[in-house]
């Protein structure tokens, strides 16, 4: 309710009410409208302004929001370049060095899964920026995991290429008899002519035609299974098992030097040419196992002999001519 005003009429000797003219009230109005909207006027640039009126602490606040949004705008950039380099090392882990290894890749899934079972981002909650560091922070974490993946996958394929080596010493890949002791490479594998029926019979090896007493070298690493002269026609001959389902075979020597269980090296001599056993003449016949099947040895000359060498030595190879036993 409007407060209502009173003067005192000194010629009467009375109180008379005051009635306010019409155009004053609106005025006041006015006024008080201008007021109003100069004082909102004045709030409003206070707020878009404030740096006008801040102080020194208010300053250094602003001052060290501003560093940390810059220091994690870097650390950002080093998670994402940390990120890219992880990606690249993956790709080559499995279409690299996985596949040399014949190892199966790495799916995407297991190396960059999210770490599951409780909320390990729950103090992390509550905070203004707080979305913005739990990502943060499951990006880190899923970088760490799939670092230590990484790390075990290369451990993994630190082990397939310590054995790859040994599979590599295992495999027969030398001559039995070096090209410069070899009188010629007497028969191939294959149909050819039995030199005391004259029946074409398949020959399960290669013959080196060479002197009594010819070193022979054990064509990869392995352990002396037999020295003896057990199998029939083959006369004294060694067996060498050389793991990784590889064996050979050398028959007909002259003597050993080498006996059964002893461990040899690719290169190594392990006994002499000779005639014993079902031999037409001095040389050496030669077989190649692998996982219990007889296999052309010259598919495995080459750790010892140049391109040229080996063309010459497989044409000589594919003739059918008469093997020597």
């Amino acid at each position: 309710m409007a407060k209502v005003k009173y003067y005192y009429d000194s010629e009467k000797l009375a109180f008379k009410r005051i009635i306010p003219k019409k155009r004053k009230k609106i005025g006041m109005a006015l006024l008080f409208l201008l007021s109003s909207a100069l004082f909102g006027f004045l709030c409003f640039f206070i707020l878009a302004n404030t740096s006008f009126f801040e102080t020194p602490k208010s300053k250094l606040q602003a001052r060290e929001l501003e560093t940390m949004k810059l220091n994690y705008k870097l650390l950002t950039n080093k998670v994402a370049l940390m990120d890219e380099a992880l990606t690249a090392i993956e790709d080559r882990d499995n279409n690299l060095y996985r596949v040399y290894f014949n190892s199966s890749p790495i799916n995407e899934e297991e190396r960059r899964a999210g770490l599951g079972g409780v909320n390990r981002y729950k103090d992390l909650e509550g905070f203004n920026n707080s979305d913005l560091i739990i990502n943060s922070s499951k990006k880190v974490d899923e970088i760490m995991k799939a670092l230590a993946i990484q790390s075990n996958s290369l451990d993994d394929i630190t082990k397939l290429a310590k054995q790859k080596e040994k599979l590599l010493a295992a495999i027969p890949a030398i001559q039995p008899v070096k090209n410069e002791d070899l009188r010629q490479m007497a028969s191939g594998f294959g149909y050819r002519s039995d030199p005391f029926t004259k029946i074409r019979k398949f020959h399960k090896g290669m013959d080196f035609s060479a002197k009594t007493g010819t070193p022979i070298y054990a064509t990869g690493d392995g352990i002396v299974r037999k020295a003896d002269a057990s199998l029939s026609g083959y006369g004294n001959h060694i067996e060498i098992t050389h793991g990784y389902g590889y064996m050979t075979l050398y028959a007909h020597l002259s003597k050993y030097k080498v006996k059964a269980g002893q461990r040899v090296k690719r290169g190594d001599i392990i006994g002499y040419v000779g005639s014993t056993g079902r031999s037409e003449a001095p040389h050496l016949h030669y077989e190649v196992h692998k996982n219990g099947e007889i296999v052309n040895p010259l598919n495995f000359y080459y750790g010892s002999i140049s391109a040229k060498e080996y063309v010459l030595l497989a044409q000589l190879a594919n003739q059918e001519n008469q093997s020597l036993d």
